[in-house]
């Protein structure tokens, strides 16, 4: 028995060869699962009684078992999913008025080891399949109701962030399959411009962000300069700012200008958090000539890290100075924070 969920189209199709059906029929199953959200062959009624049976006997359409699931009082959902092995990863929505993102995992546990990150607390165990990055969106469809797949100007899970557990460009292969999936229009249909993928800054591989996917780019960066980085970024004693910097040139050179990229700068007291800090950005911003807007983080403190907040009016002022220069600088609403569902604070084997 072969699960579905998570075969490119051409697998799918491969799929429906070996069972001798036509081609046009792997289109019908993919929207049966993608556009419906249908894991019930007997329900597939364009299918004959004999194609049914087939694939009751050859397939079956899964979803994780869902281990405990939360919601916060600021309506931020959270998933503790299963997967068939026992793996655990958390998975998280976050919604807005008329819209929301679901932020995705693509690892059990990172092998990054952020000092200021609980994911990072948890050392790697292994990356995750297509089949499991996919199926986290579909559990949150199912739990909102929104197959079939609706319209973007009625969709609530209208934005898919890979930012959750683990690292994306350390698992690029399945993460690619996947999102590549979950955009597909015959399916889920997620626009390319409403996916983000955030990584720490996997070198090699940002340049194909744009070339293989052209989905949206986000840089872990947290720190204008070396020193710092590497101190609470051990990735960046491989690749330093300055490599970063350049293969995003690279990506930008693929999608445009226009296409800006998100530097995500956790705001820590006592760190990375003076008006210097600040200028050191702009600095490297207009070295490297790119098209640029900053998403900055208030640090939500978890059990066992050493770091603490800025205060407000330093997180303020840090804004201040970048927009001044020209550049967007939001301040990020913490979300989900009861619950431990905000930035840097998924983790599966703790109590959640």
């Amino acid at each position: 028995m072969k699960d579905l969920i998570g075969l490119s189209k051409e697998e799918l199709q491969n799929e429906i060869a070996a069972i001798g059906e036509k081609p046009f029929r792997a289109k019908q199953l993919w929207q049966w699962i993608y556009f419906h959200g249908e894991t019930d062959f007997t329900k597939m009624s364009n299918f004959s009684k004999p194609l049914r049976e087939k694939l009751q006997q050859n397939y079956f359409i899964s979803r994780p078992k869902i281990v405990t699931e939360q919601q916060s009082s600021d309506g931020t959902h959270k998933w503790l999913l299963e997967f068939s092995d026992g793996e655990r990863i958390e998975t998280v929505y976050i919604p807005e008025e008329d819209r929301g993102a679901v932020c995705i995992s693509t690892q059990v546990g990172c092998a990054v080891g952020c000092k200021f990150c609980h994911t990072g607390s948890q050392k790697i165990t292994r990356n995750l399949n297509a089949c499991e990055i996919v199926a986290q969106f579909m559990v949150a469809r199912d739990a909102y109701g929104e197959w079939p797949s609706p319209t973007n100007e009625t969709r609530y899970l209208s934005n898919i962030v890979v930012m959750g557990m683990g690292e994306p460009l350390h698992n690029k292969a399945e993460v690619f399959k996947a999102l590549k999936i979950l955009s597909d229009g015959d399916g889920i249909a997620i626009s390319k411009r409403r996916i983000t993928l955030s990584t720490s800054g996997i070198v090699p591989h940002i340049e194909a962000v744009a070339q293989e996917l052209g989905v949206k780019l986000a840089i872990s960066l947290h720190a204008p300069t070396n020193e710092k980085r590497s101190a609470i970024m051990p990735i960046n004693n491989k690749y330093s700012i300055e490599q970063v910097l350049e293969a995003c040139q690279k990506y930008q050179a693929v999608m445009g200008m226009s296409r800006m990229i998100t530097f995500e700068y956790l705001m820590l007291k006592d760190f990375n958090d003076t008006p210097e800090d600040a200028r050191l950005l702009i600095s490297l911003m207009k070295k490297y000539k790119l098209g640029a807007k900053f998403n900055l983080i208030p640090f939500n403190p978890w059990p066992g890290c050493d770091f603490q907040p800025s205060s407000n009016n330093k997180v303020h002022a840090f804004s201040k100075i970048l927009e001044q220069a020209g550049y967007e600088a939001p301040i990020r609403v913490a979300r989900g924070q009861d619950i431990l569902a905000a930035c840097g604070q998924l983790k599966s084997k703790v109590s959640s």
